[in-house]
């Protein structure tokens, strides 16, 4: 069997941030390589999914570009399970430093159509093992731009609760994304 497709997602516009996230520095490396390597650690098939023309830091696994339009989450989701080829996607955000191989791996071990951490009572969807038989449903969301923890609900997603996050450690570090400047600095703080 092949193995999951572990997809770091890096197609967002970055407005907060202001510049792309995907090669901002981190503690020397760019922010990408972060996820990418805990895709890796995990066992799972990594691929880099992103906008056209995205920059992104030296990649040696495959770049899967998503349509330039719309800028949703979905999109990269969309473009992911489409490219993995009947192969569910563990969709990660490329700004979340602190995400483990070892909670990846649990994730995409995991069976249903949709598994999704929940910390403080929000989905946290940039986080999730997307089973390709959601596809249809997913392009109708799309189609409507449906925010993305509204179709997580409307999908019924397996929730991981805290108290199961925390076998891997702190759920706020774990599930901590670079949003913004401060995001940023908070990150290399906690490094």
């Amino acid at each position: 069997m092949e193995p999951i497709v572990g997809a770091v997602l890096a197609g967002g516009a970055s407005r907060r941030m202001g510049t792309p996230k995907a090669t901002l520095d981190l503690g020397g490396r760019p922010l990408l390589e972060y996820p990418l390597a805990a895709v890796q650690g995990a066992g799972l098939e990594p691929a880099v999914v992103a906008k056209p023309g995205s920059p992104l830091p030296p990649l040696a696994v495959p770049r899967w570009d998503e349509p330039a339009e719309p800028t949703h989450p979905l999109t990269g989701i969309v473009a992911a399970l489409t490219a993995a080829r009947g192969r569910p996607v563990l969709a990660v955000a490329c700004d979340m430093p602190f995400v483990t191989a070892e909670l990846l791996a649990d994730l995409a071990a995991r069976a249903g159509p949709l598994v999704v951490p929940e910390v403080d009572g929000r989905l946290h969807a940039l986080l999730a093992r997307w089973d390709p038989s959601l596809l249809p449903a997913l392009r109708d969301a799309l189609e409507r731009e449906a925010p993305l923890h509204v179709v997580a609900t409307e999908l019924d997603a397996q929730r991981i609760d805290e108290a199961e996050l925390r076998r891997f450690g702190d759920p706020a570090r774990l599930l901590f994304n670079v949003n913004d400047p401060g995001d940023l600095d908070r990150a290399a703080a906690m490094l």
